[in-house]
């Protein structure tokens, strides 16, 4: 059982800052840490920077964009941080690019990267997609190492087992929220059903339709609100079949969230007592 840090907050801040969340979230005990590639520093780079920084964790790109990058250049990023940093390199590889089919589009570029010409060793690493529906599912297990899924219910994670089989590695992203206050969830969800058709359509295989748009079903559904739930919802994940559960503390401004991480990990201590003690 395995409990990570999810985040954005990185982006825009300076890197001594980054580095030291870095090393704390290590000293607190989590597992993994995974960041987001969107308006902040090239995916790879940053994975580069926050292994060195510290010694055991595991730093995992949540998700690398091939949108943004040629087969073989990430082929040859993965092989050097895998080479690099033996066993504690995850890519987590996704994107859109326009005009394509999703699955058409990640199976080429998934043929690009295991067909690049490269002088680099094939190091230890995890190679995990960003999947939701049936098909791109079966391509993580297929062709990937497993799937990483963002803005999921617990259903999700049951459905994504009984496709890729017991063997994929399922890392999934739980957004969060210290507090009982939901207007950071409602916003959450909000961000993510306006534009992405993908995420709605997602849902939709988990019986939310248009009438459940901004109700507390469907929050609570995405967001876990307070400790309690927090604790309970990452159990739930690890129940239906995850083998890692990454928290997003979702809080009112974008920096970096020290102080509600350390509170998680108090959280993440507690499941794994129960896992120790039955």
């Amino acid at each position: 059982m395995s409990v990570g840090i999810w985040t954005f907050s990185f982006d825009g801040k300076k890197i001594g800052e980054v580095r030291d969340a870095a090393s704390e979230v290590e000293e607190l005990g989590f597992d993994t840490l995974w960041f987001g590639e969107y308006l902040g520093r090239e995916a790879f780079t940053q994975a580069g920077l926050l292994l060195a920084a510290t010694a055991r964790l595991n730093i995992a790109t949540g998700i690398a964009r091939f949108s943004h990058r040629e087969p073989i250049a990430a082929a040859a990023a993965e092989r050097t941080l895998g080479e690099a940093y033996p066993g504690r390199f995850t890519l987590g590889l996704g994107g859109h690019l326009p005009g394509a089919k999703p699955l058409e589009a990640m199976r080429g570029y998934l043929d690009g990267m295991d067909e690049a010409a490269l002088s680099t060793s094939d190091s230890p690493r995890r190679r995990l997609l960003a999947a939701l529906g049936p098909k791109m599912l079966a391509l993580a297990a297929e062709r990937a190492d497993g799937a990483h899924p963002y803005f999921v219910p617990v259903e999700h994670t049951a459905h994504a087992r009984r496709i890729m089989g017991p063997s994929a590695y399922l890392a999934v992203e739980q957004a969060v929220v210290l507090g009982s206050d939901r207007e950071p969830a409602r916003r959450h969800v909000s961000t993510y059903l306006e534009p992405a058709a993908h995420h709605r359509a997602n849902l939709r295989r988990f019986g939310f339709t248009e009438k459940d748009y901004g109700s507390d079903r469907l929050v609570d559904a995405l967001v876990a609100v307070g400790e309690d739930a927090i604790h309970d919802r990452v159990r739930a994940h690890l129940d239906a079949g995850a083998d890692h559960v990454c928290l997003q503390v979702l809080t009112e401004d974008d920096r970096i969230p020290l102080a509600e991480w350390r509170r998680l990990s108090v959280v993440a201590g507690s499941v794994r007592n129960r896992d120790v003690t039955g």
